[in-house]
């Protein structure tokens, strides 16, 4: 395990071991079953991984990704056994995880030294915005940061009311205009807002757009050009939030998000609900984006942060 583990407490790893069990039995149960007895790689191992991490949704091209790094790995290897093969498998997993700039972060701490930090969160109705949004506060006011929530999702009474709750309970500071007012003018006066108050941490909420409806999607655009005009190089940070169990619809939606604006993080949700873990590889991989935290339970403490060792250390445990 890397250094991380002394910040990993053993009640989170056991979350995320017991978030990830339906994927280990459906993704990394049928690869042990598969590595099962192999002294080599062959072709019908590659073909049967192949269909495995397809059916996992980890993508076309990332398989063919994966695939090609374990046969670079083992091609000077003529005997391996099956704990040789798995660890092979996890180092090109994790590598994979690398090259898309998946960082191992430690905790839920922000090192900026220019305050306010600016997060604007974006995703579609349904997949665990607002209440992703109510677990970092909590962990972040953990750590003694002073946060304000801005209620960007103006056109749902709920939405707001639910932001409203999350912040008291929390104790974070919030924001808002009102319901049906302009998105924009509620992200720029959150900004101000944070300035002014000396907030450490401004996060702002926006509607659950319709990946498909274009008018809506550019509406982002124009919220974070008010974001910018307040505070030159804000956001510092475009949290995009998907849904693990929705497999490769979250990939559509991390289309139409990349394409509306510069995700530059993503949080994945329900991955305690989901057997397709490997949608996690897919999109960090298709679309380059780090992954940051990833929900294992409905919990308040079972957000985590992404630690990418960790994650595929736990895939493979049994």
């Amino acid at each position: 395990m890397s250094i991380f583990k002394k910040y990993f407490t053993k009640e989170k790893e056991q979350d995320l071991n017991k978030g990830l069990e339906k994927t280990k039995k459906n993704f990394f149960g049928k690869i042990a079953t598969a590595v099962a007895g192999k002294s080599s790689i062959d072709e019908s191992f590659l073909d049967e991984l192949e269909g495995i991490l397809i059916e996992s949704d980890v993508g076309l091209e990332t398989t063919v990704k994966i695939i090609d790094k374990l046969e670079a790995k083992v091609s000077e290897v003529k005997y391996l056994n099956t704990s040789e093969l798995n660890n092979i498998l996890k180092e090109v997993i994790i590598d994979i995880l690398s090259e898309n700039n998946t960082e191992d972060i430690e905790d839920f701490v922000y090192d900026e030294v220019h305050w306010p930090y600016v997060v604007l969160v974006v995703g579609v109705n349904g997949v665990g915005k607002t209440t992703t949004i109510g677990k970092l506060t909590h962990q972040y006011k953990k750590k003694g940061k002073r946060i304000v929530l801005g209620a960007g999702d103006t056109f749902r009474a709920a939405a707001v009311d639910q932001l409203k709750i999350w912040a008291d309970r929390a104790g974070a500071d919030f924001y808002n205009k009102g319901m049906n007012t302009d998105p924009a003018a509620v992200a720029y006066e959150t900004v101000q807002y944070a300035m002014n108050n000396d907030n450490h941490i401004c996060i702002i909420d926006t509607a659950g757009r319709l990946h498909n409806k274009k008018h809506l999607m550019e509406e982002l655009t124009k919220i974070k050009a008010s974001i910018n005009k307040k505070l030159p190089g804000a956001p510092h940070e475009v949290l995009l939030v998907l849904d693990a169990t929705t497999g490769q619809n979250a990939i559509e939606q991390a289309k139409a998000f990349t394409a509306a604006t510069e995700v530059t993080s993503l949080a994945l949700t329900k991955v305690d609900g989901s057997a397709k873990g490997g949608v996690v590889l897919s999109i960090s991989d298709q679309f380059k984006i780090p992954i940051k935290y990833i929900g294992v339970g409905e919990g308040i403490e079972q957000l985590q942060v992404f630690n990418k060792r960790t994650f595929v250390e736990s895939l493979f445990s049994e």
